[in-house]
């Protein structure tokens, strides 16, 4: 810049004064005025001093401003704001659901009083009511009466549980109903020896039983056995009376492997049932069996009159065990040929089926009537279908001999 000063301080000026121009500089050797010999030429110079002079002053201007930090202004741009607008989704209107058309007020007409007669009655059953006249049954059977069936396990194994009969532990908790006076007369006394055949999870056993049938006519005692190989499958005692009801337990004792015996006692005191391993009792109003005098009471209706037998009969009969009671509904299949040590025997065939998921075993009972009507085969088949199967091998009749 100091370059520039010097340049300026050699300013040439040009005076015009009486059409003479006279240029003036500054140097450092002597000065000496000179009269220019073209006009023009003069003019040309003082413009272009000009200009250098005002190139020199925006020069100085911008050293000036650089040098003493006068920032030049700056012109920002103003921020913009971006705004993006999105359309708003449409408002779905709501769907208005059909209202259920209101009911219509259902008119209470006394209510109450046709409700009173739907109650159920609690009388009992017209049959039940007659006590001393013998009583043919005429239930509907629990399955259709058809032509005699060969006693094998598939045709025992076909016969179905009644759809609508009631539960009969309720039919018991409530109380047993009365027992039905049937025309009895017990078989004489014998002995009988029978082959035990049994299935037990897929495997096929062997062995022998015993039952021998004791009655004086008055009162009767029954022991029962009977194993495969070395175990007692069976192992029972019944002990009563013959009255007007026919057979009539007071006790009855059971010996199950491996386990203490049980004893089911029909108190003629207290008239009522009890167990020595179950706090149960029921009611006793006459003509209740145990689990081994039923086969011996069903001989007994059999041999009193045989008219009471027939096709599609069922026989209810209370019978208790050595924990509780229920009805026993037995079904008469129908006659049947069994062979009883290589020969034919004629015989009436009776089941008991349990209720609908009832744990209890299934009871198949073949009554000879041209012998005694003794229990010539007497089958107990599980729910899985395992059974034991005691079929006569040999009858020995004992007379008429007082029971003990």
């Amino acid at each position: 810049m100091f370059i520039c000063f010097a340049m300026a301080a050699r300013l040439s000026c040009q005076l015009n004064h009486g059409g003479y121009v006279y240029t003036m500089r500054m140097s450092s050797s002597s000065a000496s005025p000179t009269i220019p010999s073209n006009p023009f030429a003069s003019r040309s110079r003082w413009l272009w001093v000009l200009l250098l002079t005002l190139l020199l002053h925006i020069l100085l201007l911008v050293w000036g401003n650089r040098q003493f930090g006068v920032p030049a202004p700056v012109h920002r741009p103003e921020p913009m704001v971006m705004a993006t607008l999105m359309p708003l989704p449409p408002v779905e209107k709501p769907v208005l659901l059909p209202q259920a058309p209101k009911p219509a007020p259902q008119t209470t007409k006394q209510v109450s009083k046709p409700s009173a007669p739907a109650r159920p009655k609690a009388a009992p059953e017209p049959s039940v009511e007659v006590p001393d006249t013998p009583i043919r049954e005429t239930v509907t059977p629990i399955i259709d009466a058809g032509p005699a069936a060969p006693a094998t396990a598939d045709a025992a194994a076909a016969a179905a549980p009644p759809a609508a009969e009631p539960a009969p532990a309720a039919q018991a908790e409530a109380a047993p109903p009365a027992g039905k006076h049937y025309q009895t007369n017990p078989p004489p006394s014998a002995e009988l020896k029978y082959d035990v055949q049994a299935l037990q999870k897929g495997q096929n056993y062997h062995g022998s039983g015993k039952i021998t049938w004791q009655t004086d006519g008055g009162s009767y005692t029954v022991n029962g056995e009977a194993g495969i190989l070395f175990f007692t499958v069976l192992d029972f005692k019944s002990e009563g009376e013959i009255n007007g009801f026919g057979v009539a337990p007071v006790t009855f004792t059971q010996k199950r492997r491996n386990k203490p015996p049980t004893q089911t006692i029909f108190h003629r005191e207290l008239n009522r049932i009890v167990f020595s391993s179950s706090p149960q009792s029921y009611p006793r109003s006459g003509g209740e069996q145990d689990r081994s005098s039923v086969v011996w009471q069903l001989a007994s209706i059999g041999r009193g009159d045989s008219t009471q037998f027939a096709p599609g009969v069922v026989i209810d009969l209370f019978v208790a065990g050595p924990l509780d009671a229920e009805t026993w509904r037995m079904q008469i299949v129908g006659q049947e040929k069994v062979n009883v040590d290589g020969n034919d025997v004629d015989t009436w065939h009776v089941i008991r089926i349990p209720e609908a998921g009832s744990h209890e075993q299934r009871l198949d009972i073949w009554l000879a009537p041209r012998q005694e009507w003794y229990p010539v085969k007497i089958r107990f088949t599980d729910k899985d279908n395992d059974y034991i199967d005691m079929s006569l091998s040999k009858l020995k009749q004992l007379g008429q001999t007082a029971a003990h």
